[in-house]
C-alpha cells in the first residue's frame, strides 16, 4: 500500500525521545485537550470519533464513538472510564510499548474520552506483571497533574478528570471488560452475565466505558488532524486508521509494526517483518492473538481488516500475528495454547471449567502418542459443547486453536494416532487377550 506515516509510534522514532511531558509537548502533545476543552461540546467530540470510523483495538473491534453513545443521556450521577491495559493475550505486546515509551499520548486520550462521556474519574487497569509500565504511568500522571492537564479545573475550564492506576494480579480473564470491572471493585475477576451492560451498570453499578490502550491513544490525533484524515487511512469505510500488529515467531524481524488497516498478511510478514527466519517456508500463522483461529499460507493475501479476516474464518483480535514455519507440529502448537487457556480459565462456567481439563488431557494423550481413533471425535464434541455456551467469549477462544488445526492439519492428528496404534500392536499381548 506504499509508504505510510506512523501515528502512534511516530514519537518513539525521534532520537532522544524519552516520553516525558516536555518531550511530548514538543511533538504537539496536549494540543487536542486545549483545542476541545471548554470550546467543543462533549457530544461534538463523540461525533468526531464516530466520523473517524475508529474501532476498538483490544479485540472486538466495536466502533468507539458508538460505544460511548450507549451511555444514558439523561443520567446525572457518576460515570467512569476504564482504560484496559491488561494486555494478556499471548503474542500481543503493543500496549506495553505504548505505555512504556509514550505514556502521555495515552493520558491525553483518556482525558479526551472522559470529556466526551462526562466522566470525572478514569482508571487504568494494568496487568500486574507490567511493573515498569505502572511506574511510568504514575510518573506521567504526576507530570500532567502538575501541568494542569489532569485533575480539577483543567486549564481553567472547570472540567475535572482524575486518572488512577490500578494494578491487576495477572489474570487473563481480566482482559474481559466485566471481569476487569469486578477486579477493580476488589472482587474476584469473574465475567458478569450480560445484560445489564457496562454502559448502564458498570463500575460500582454506574455507567462505564471500557476502552483499550491503543484505542485511546488514537484520540489526540483524530482531534488534531480531523476525522476525515483518519477515515481516509486504511480500508474504509469499516476498517479505518492504522493498526499496531505484533509479529512474533519464525520471522527475521519480530516486533511491533504500525501499518494501515487493509494491507495483506503477505506484506506484513515478508516486507515489514523480513520474511521467514530460515529457508523453511511458512506453514501457519495466527492473525490476532492466541484466541484467533489459525490460518494457512493460502490466506497470505487476505487483507488485514476486520471483515476480510472474519470472512477467512478468523479474526484480527488483539493484533498478535504469530508465524510458524514448516516442521512445526500443529498438534503440539494447539496443545501449548490449550494448556494456557486451561490454566487461565476462571472456572465460572461448567463447560469451560470441565471441558478445558478434558481437552488438555486428550491433547496430551495424542501428542505423547497414546491417542485413540475416537479422540478426534471427542475433541470435536468437547469444542462444540464449549463454544457459545459460556458467560464470556473465553470458551470460544480456547477451542479456536484445536478446531482450526483439526480443520487445516487433521492428517497430523491422524498420524500421531496411527503411531500410537502401531506401538500398541507391537506390544506383547497378555495370555488370553483377544486379537
Amino acid at each position: 500500500m506504499g509508504q505510510h506515516e506512523p501515528i502512534l509510534l511516530k514519537n518513539m522514532s525521534h532520537p532522544g525521545y524519552t516520553g516525558s511531558l516536555a518531550d511530548y509537548e514538543r511533538t504537539g502533545g496536549y494540543q487536542a485537550v486545549k483545542k476541545v476543552m471548554g470550546k467543543v461540546s462533549p457530544a461534538e467530540v463523540t461525533q468526531l470519533v464516530i466520523k473517524s470510523g475508529l474501532r476498538g483495538r483490544g479485540g472486538a473491534g466495536f466502533p468507539t464513538g458508538v460505544k460511548w453513545g450507549f451511555l444514558p443521556k439523561d443520567y446525572q450521577g457518576l460515570r467512569y472510564l476504564c482504560c484496559n491495559a491488561d494486555e494478556s493475550e499471548p503474542g500481543t505486546f503493543k500496549d506495553r510499548q505504548l505505555i512504556e515509551r509514550d505514556p502521555h499520548q495515552i493520558l491525553e486520550g483518556i482525558v479526551l474520552a472522559c470529556y466526551a462521556i462526562a466522566a470525572e474519574t478514569a482508571y487504568i487497569y494494568i496487568r500486574g506483571e507490567f511493573v515498569l509500565g505502572a511506574r511510568i504511568l504514575e510518573k506521567a500522571i504526576g507530570e500532567a497533574r502538575r501541568a494542569g492537564y489532569i485533575g480539577k479545573n483543567i486549564l481553567g475550564t472547570g472540567v475535572t478528570v482524575d486518572i488512577w492506576v490500578h494494578r491487576g494480579a495477572g489474570a487473563y480473564i481480566c482482559g474481559e471488560e466485566t471481569a476487569l470491572l469486578e477486579s477493580l471493585e476488589g472482587k474476584r475477576g469473574l465475567p458478569r452475565v450480560k445484560p445489564p451492560f457496562p454502559a448502564t451498570h458498570g463500575l460500582y453499578n454506574k455507567p462505564t466505558v471500557v476502552n483499550n490502550v491503543e484505542t485511546l491513544a488514537n484520540l489526540p490525533h483524530i482531534i488534531n488532524r480531523g476525522p476525515e484524515w483518519f477515515a481516509a487511512i486504511g480500508s474504509p469505510p469499516k476498517s479505518t486508521g492504522t493498526r499496531i500488529f505484533c509479529v512474533s515467531g519464525h520471522v527475521k524481524r519480530p516486533g511491533n509494526y504500525e501499518v494501515p488497516m487493509g494491507i495483506t498478511f503477505r506484506e506484513l510478514i515478508y516486507e515489514h517483518a523480513g520474511g521467514m527466519r530460515s529457508e523453511k517456508p511458512l506453514k501457519a500463522f495466527i492473525p490476532g492473538g492466541a484466541s484467533a483461529p489459525f490460518l494457512t499460507p493460502d490466506h497470505l493475501d487476505v487483507k488485514m481488516d476486520f471483515e476480510s479476516v472474519a470472512a477467512a474464518g478468523s479474526m484480527l483480535g488483539s493484533g498478535g500475528v504469530t508465524v510458524m514455519e514448516e516442521g512445526t507440529s500443529m498438534v503440539w502448537a494447539a496443545l501449548r495454547l490449550m494448556e494456557f487457556f486451561y490454566h487461565e480459565s476462571c472456572g465460572k462456567c461448567s463447560p469451560c471449567r470441565e471441558g478445558s481439563s478434558w481437552l488438555v488431557q486428550t491433547m496430551r494423550r495424542i501428542v505423547n502418542k497414546r491417542g485413540r481413533a475416537q479422540d478426534l471425535e471427542t475433541l470435536t464434541d468437547l469444542c462444540k459443547n464449549i463454544a457459545g455456551r459460556t458467560v464470556c467469549a473465553f470458551g470460544d477462544a480456547e477451542v479456536a486453536p484445536i478446531m482450526s488445526t483439526l480443520k487445516h492439519w487433521r492428517p497430523e492428528y491422524i498420524a500421531l494416532i496411527h503411531e500410537a496404534e502401531a506401538a500398541n500392536l507391537l506390544r506383547p499381548q497378555p495370555v488370553g487377550a483377544r486379537g
